[in-house]
């Protein structure tokens, strides 16, 4: 082994990196971007989860309850109801995760009683965030009934736990079992479908650069247009059978309840499949190479999906310029739809904020997709 050859081999593939765009945003921005995608986006602890409350006696002791729920630092309230068929469209539009619910007797029925319930409603979509309020929520409960044995003892000059206990009914709806495999599912069909579509349509241009086909599609009259929809169709019908045996896995093997309507399931996949099939084309004809954008397709598409959509950690909960950042995150409107419509049953009209970012998604990246090619070689 020669060591000077061995140096000059080095020399000249650290020429190639610095010289090569890719393959120097590969070495040097993926790590800066998976450190701080990871250090601030991937979080377990939950703050300020938004929380609806319907207090039917409105008075000064449930009042100071719901204070002492805001205080706890753990929960915000984010709507108070005024009829309790209101909790259901709040959940549905992602206003709140859980309603507190205080009946109109509850005074009463601590001073008669000893004890009354307060109702706590969950949105079990996210489990693991059902599961961490679920703790808080005992954990202020224990607190007011700590304050009600403080007071009780202050008011008779005693000391003991003799005074009334507030009683949590905990409901949780959506996911009542609290499976998290009904959590995942939905999200993994999404990370599928967007890595499947953008890798195999990354190919379609940069494989006829390598085969030295270009020329002779460059020589036919074929319009630019044209060619970007005979590539995407065959790929379409190719998407849409993967959707169908991912969702139908989904339902029918790994058990996630289906509540919503084939249609509306029908027409947001169709555009999901549209959107990453665009995304892979451009990428496909920006990079000439096969393998690069091969590499440039997965990291778009694998690191957004996994990170940034909400399929494995709560969007809400992550810090305001890293929630800013996944509007632009492609994958999160599709994984937002698709746990509403396998979970709560919702239809377009409850669904209309996040299938109107993806339908505006695709038509700017069909829009960009049918621009950047053009027929010529240089």
């Amino acid at each position: 082994m020669n060591i000077r050859r061995v140096f000059a081999m080095a020399y000249k593939e650290t020429l190639q990196i610095w010289r090569d765009p890719r393959s120097l945003a590969i070495a040097l921005l993926m790590p800066l971007m998976q450190m701080t995608l990871l250090g601030y986006g991937v979080s377990l602890d939950i703050k300020h989860v938004p929380v609806c409350v319907y207090d039917q006696e409105n008075n000064q002791q449930t009042r100071g309850i719901v204070e002492r729920l805001v205080s706890s630092g753990w929960f915000s309230i984010s709507r108070t109801l005024t009829r309790q068929t209101g909790i259901r469209r709040a959940m549905d539009r992602g206003e709140c995760i859980a309603a507190i619910v205080i009946p109109a007797n509850f005074s009463r029925e601590l001073a008669a009683t000893g004890s009354a319930p307060v109702q706590a409603i969950l949105d079990a979509t996210d489990v693991n965030t059902t599961n961490i309020a679920i703790g808080y929520l005992q954990g202020v409960v224990a607190q007011i009934n700590a304050a009600l044995d403080a007071q009780w003892a202050e008011a008779h000059g005693v000391k003991g736990s003799l005074a009334g206990q507030v009683e949590l009914a905990q409901s949780t709806w959506f996911n009542e079992t609290l499976d998290s495999r009904n959590f995942i599912i939905p999200g993994v069909v999404a990370v599928i479908l967007a890595l499947v579509g953008a890798q195999l349509t990354s190919l379609t241009i940069a494989r006829e650069w390598e085969r030295g086909t270009m020329e002779q599609l460059i020589s036919t009259p074929v319009t630019a247009l044209e060619v970007m929809l005979g590539k995407l169709v065959p790929y379409f019908a190719v998407g849409l059978i993967d959707a169908v045996f991912c969702l139908a896995s989904a339902a029918w093997w790994f058990r996630v309840p289906f509540r919503g309507n084939i249609i509306t399931l029908f027409v947001t996949t169709a555009l999901f499949i549209l959107v990453v099939l665009d995304i892979g084309y451009l990428i496909s004809v920006r990079i000439r190479s096969q393998l690069g954008a091969s590499q440039v397709a997965l990291l778009i598409t694998l690191l957004p999906t996994t990170l940034l959509s909400g399929y494995t950690f709560p969007i809400d909960q992550m810090p305001a310029p890293i929630r800013a950042l996944t509007l632009i995150v492609y994958p999160r409107y599709y994984v937002t739809i698709l746990r509403a419509i396998f979970l709560k049953g919702s239809g377009l009209a409850d669904l209309w904020a996040p299938s109107l970012g993806l339908l505006a998604y695709a038509v700017i990246v069909i829009w960009l997709a049918a621009r950047a090619f053009q027929k010529r070689l240089d």
